[in-house]
């Protein structure tokens, strides 16, 4: 039993070594390709460390790229697509879990069929929608674009974790004075915090990368570029810069997997949470 337990704990360990190992390695190749010299991108066998790493790559592309703005950009897209998201998702989520609408069973059903519709079927309409609108250049076309995918799934996932909360909790708040909003936000959302964190690090991570949308909506301006579009623009014609493509991706990499890292905790206990019932 006890060489069996060994042998167990050495499979384990073995697993997660190797998992770890081909998950990173993508982000390892892209250190890689921005360090090495462009002589040396090419070669065959590749090397596995340059000789002489360029680190001054990341200051040549802040310098002469507005790098920054994208930055900034993209910040504001996903923290404005993920509060909007929010914002709706909770009130359908709260009505479709507490209240028994008539038609309830179908509107759920609906909102869960419009999440199955591929992000390319709605470019066109979005388009002509958004040009009516004079908003077509605008951050706020790809934030309004974001939150159509990403409300259907947000309300769903928190109609679920909304159900595992006892109604109890609003029925001593209603009689305490509060008013129904006033309950929502007072005594439901601090219980469903977990559950909140989850749908918004989910929104926020589809929000930072998105490029079909942004692509699209964001093409009038260079000053209202997001880091996806902008990136995508320093592949030249003629000429491919890798090292500073992989040099803007990996900045462009350490915010979202920052963002993650300290909410993952959340994550995990609100999916496991709003699967429950």
């Amino acid at each position: 039993m006890q060489k069996r337990s060994y042998l167990g704990t050495f499979g384990i360990y073995a697993t997660v070594i190797f998992t770890c190992a081909v998950l990173l390695f993508p982000i390892y190749w892209m250190i890689l390709t921005a360090l090495s010299p462009r002589t040396q991108l090419r070669e065959f066998p590749p090397r596995f460390w340059p000789d002489d790493p360029q680190w001054g790559v990341f200051a040549d592309l802040l310098a002469t790229q507005p790098f920054g703005l994208w930055m900034w950009n993209t910040i504001l897209v996903a923290v404005a697509t993920m509060v909007l998201s929010l914002t709706v998702g909770v009130l359908a989520a709260y009505a479709l879990s507490r209240h028994r609408l008539r038609g309830g069973q179908g509107l759920g059903l609906f909102i869960l069929t419009s999440k199955m519709l591929p992000a390319t079927l709605l470019v066109i309409p979005l388009f002509a929608i958004f040009k009516s609108l004079g908003l077509v250049g605008s951050l706020w076309s790809v934030v309004i674009a974001q939150s159509t995918l990403i409300v259907p799934f947000a309300t769903w996932m928190l109609k679920g974790y909304f159900d595992t909360i006892p109604p109890e909790l609003e029925h001593a708040a209603l009689v305490d004075g509060c008013s129904p909003l006033g309950a929502l936000v007072r005594v439901v959302l601090p219980v469903a915090a977990p559950g909140l964190a989850a749908t918004a690090l989910y929104a926020f991570v589809i929000s930072w990368s998105d490029f079909l949308y942004a692509r699209t909506f964001l093409t009038t301006s260079e000053s209202k570029w997001t880091l996806n579009v902008g990136i995508a623009t320093l592949k030249g014609e003629f000429v491919t810069d890798w090292n500073t493509i992989m040099a803007a991706s990996l900045m462009a990499a350490v915010p979202i997997i920052g963002v993650y890292l300290f909410l993952e905790r959340y994550l995990v206990g609100g999916l496991s949470s709003g699967s429950d019932k």
